[in-house]
Protein backbone atom coordinates (compact mmCIF):
# COMPACT_ATOMS: atom_id res chain seq x y z
CA UNK A 1 0.00 0.00 0.00
CA UNK A 2 1.68 3.23 -0.64
CA UNK A 3 1.52 6.81 0.91
CA UNK A 4 -1.55 7.88 -1.28
CA UNK A 5 -3.59 4.81 -0.43
CA UNK A 6 -3.04 4.68 3.60
CA UNK A 7 -5.18 7.65 4.51
CA UNK A 8 -8.51 6.41 2.66
CA UNK A 9 -8.94 2.98 4.69
CA UNK A 10 -8.44 -0.29 5.56
CA UNK A 11 -8.83 -1.82 2.08
CA UNK A 12 -5.20 -3.47 0.30
CA UNK A 13 -5.08 -3.96 -3.46
CA UNK A 14 -5.88 -7.78 -2.53
CA UNK A 15 -9.49 -6.20 -1.30
CA UNK A 16 -10.03 -4.92 -4.52
CA UNK A 17 -9.30 -7.96 -5.97
CA UNK A 18 -11.74 -10.41 -4.23
CA UNK A 19 -14.45 -7.55 -5.16
CA UNK A 20 -17.02 -9.55 -6.97
CA UNK A 21 -18.43 -6.36 -9.11
CA UNK A 22 -19.81 -6.88 -12.22
CA UNK A 23 -18.93 -4.41 -15.08
CA UNK A 24 -22.57 -2.93 -14.83
CA UNK A 25 -23.03 -2.81 -10.88
CA UNK A 26 -18.75 -0.98 -11.06
CA UNK A 27 -20.22 1.08 -13.50
CA UNK A 28 -23.27 1.89 -11.16
CA UNK A 29 -21.40 2.53 -7.98
CA UNK A 30 -18.86 4.85 -10.03
CA UNK A 31 -21.80 6.92 -11.35
CA UNK A 32 -23.76 7.07 -7.58
CA UNK A 33 -20.52 8.53 -6.71
CA UNK A 34 -19.99 10.79 -9.10
CA UNK A 35 -23.99 11.91 -8.54
CA UNK A 36 -22.79 12.49 -4.96
CA UNK A 37 -19.80 14.42 -5.54
CA UNK A 38 -21.87 16.56 -7.77
CA UNK A 39 -24.76 17.18 -4.56
CA UNK A 40 -22.21 17.93 -2.71
CA UNK A 41 -20.61 20.49 -5.22
CA UNK A 42 -24.20 21.85 -4.63
CA UNK A 43 -24.31 22.08 -1.68
CA UNK A 44 -21.14 24.47 -1.46
CA UNK A 45 -22.95 26.51 -4.10
CA UNK A 46 -25.70 26.86 -2.22
CA UNK A 47 -22.83 27.87 1.14
CA UNK A 48 -21.65 30.42 -1.29
CA UNK A 49 -25.43 31.80 -2.22
CA UNK A 50 -25.99 31.95 1.61
CA UNK A 51 -22.53 34.17 2.79
CA UNK A 52 -22.99 36.34 -0.46
CA UNK A 53 -26.52 37.20 0.35
CA UNK A 54 -25.18 37.40 3.96
CA UNK A 55 -23.36 40.55 2.95
CA UNK A 56 -25.88 42.21 0.51
CA UNK A 57 -28.24 42.33 3.53
CA UNK A 58 -25.29 43.69 5.54
CA UNK A 59 -25.01 46.42 3.34
CA UNK A 60 -29.01 46.97 2.69
CA UNK A 61 -28.45 47.16 6.52
CA UNK A 62 -25.62 50.21 5.67
CA UNK A 63 -28.50 51.71 3.22
CA UNK A 64 -31.09 52.04 5.75
CA UNK A 65 -29.00 54.00 7.45
CA UNK A 66 -27.37 55.97 5.12
CA UNK A 67 -30.87 56.94 3.74
CA UNK A 68 -32.23 57.82 7.07
CA UNK A 69 -28.79 59.93 7.20
CA UNK A 70 -29.31 61.98 3.86
CA UNK A 71 -33.16 62.64 5.10
CA UNK A 72 -34.89 59.76 2.95
CA UNK A 73 -37.42 57.89 5.94
CA UNK A 74 -39.80 56.88 4.08
CA UNK A 75 -37.14 54.95 2.07
CA UNK A 76 -35.20 53.60 4.89
CA UNK A 77 -38.40 52.55 6.65
CA UNK A 78 -39.40 50.25 3.28
CA UNK A 79 -35.67 48.80 3.71
CA UNK A 80 -36.43 48.11 7.57
CA UNK A 81 -40.06 47.35 7.38
CA UNK A 82 -39.84 45.18 3.89
CA UNK A 83 -36.74 44.11 2.67
CA UNK A 84 -34.18 43.68 5.50
CA UNK A 85 -36.68 40.86 7.59
CA UNK A 86 -37.62 39.27 3.82
CA UNK A 87 -37.04 35.76 3.06
CA UNK A 88 -34.65 34.69 0.35
CA UNK A 89 -37.23 32.26 -0.89
CA UNK A 90 -40.99 31.42 0.07
CA UNK A 91 -39.80 33.43 3.50
CA UNK A 92 -37.47 31.22 4.35
CA UNK A 93 -33.64 32.73 5.01
CA UNK A 94 -30.67 31.27 3.13
CA UNK A 95 -29.72 29.68 6.39
CA UNK A 96 -33.22 27.81 6.92
CA UNK A 97 -32.39 26.63 3.34
CA UNK A 98 -28.98 25.23 3.79
CA UNK A 99 -30.01 23.33 6.82
CA UNK A 100 -33.14 21.86 4.86
CA UNK A 101 -30.72 21.04 2.11
CA UNK A 102 -28.24 18.80 4.68
CA UNK A 103 -30.60 17.70 6.81
CA UNK A 104 -33.53 16.82 4.13
CA UNK A 105 -31.36 16.27 1.58
CA UNK A 106 -27.57 15.72 1.78
CA UNK A 107 -27.66 13.46 4.82
CA UNK A 108 -30.47 11.15 3.12
CA UNK A 109 -28.28 10.58 -0.34
CA UNK A 110 -24.91 10.08 1.39
CA UNK A 111 -26.42 7.20 3.83
CA UNK A 112 -28.10 5.86 0.29
CA UNK A 113 -24.62 6.19 -1.32
CA UNK A 114 -22.53 4.58 1.36
CA UNK A 115 -25.11 1.47 1.69
CA UNK A 116 -24.87 0.72 -1.62
CA UNK A 117 -21.36 0.56 -1.91
CA UNK A 118 -20.99 -1.02 1.64
CA UNK A 119 -23.57 -4.07 0.34
CA UNK A 120 -21.47 -3.92 -3.67
CA UNK A 121 -17.83 -3.18 -2.93
CA UNK A 122 -17.42 -3.61 1.15
CA UNK A 123 -17.19 -0.49 1.70
CA UNK A 124 -14.55 0.49 -0.57
CA UNK A 125 -14.85 3.79 -2.05
CA UNK A 126 -13.74 5.27 -5.32
CA UNK A 127 -13.23 1.57 -6.88
CA UNK A 128 -13.15 2.67 -10.53
CA UNK A 129 -10.76 4.59 -9.45
CA UNK A 130 -8.45 2.64 -7.34
CA UNK A 131 -8.92 -0.01 -10.29
CA UNK A 132 -7.57 2.92 -12.78
CA UNK A 133 -4.86 3.59 -10.64
CA UNK A 134 -3.38 0.33 -9.92
CA UNK A 135 -3.79 -0.49 -14.11
CA UNK A 136 -1.75 2.77 -14.77
CA UNK A 137 0.92 2.24 -12.17
CA UNK A 138 1.31 -1.33 -13.76
CA UNK A 139 1.73 -0.68 -16.63
CA UNK A 140 3.98 2.07 -16.33
CA UNK A 141 6.30 -0.44 -14.42
CA UNK A 142 5.72 -3.42 -16.83
CA UNK A 143 6.92 -0.88 -19.65
CA UNK A 144 10.40 0.21 -17.99
CA UNK A 145 11.28 -3.44 -17.60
Amino acid sequence: MTDSDSNVGPETAADLDDLELTEAEQAALHDLQLSIEHVHRAYGTLLEFHHQLGHAMDRLGDTEDRLRDAGHEAWANDLRDDHLPAGAISDQWTFELVEEFSDEFLEDVDAFEREVRDELADGIDHVTERRQKRQLRERAENDRD
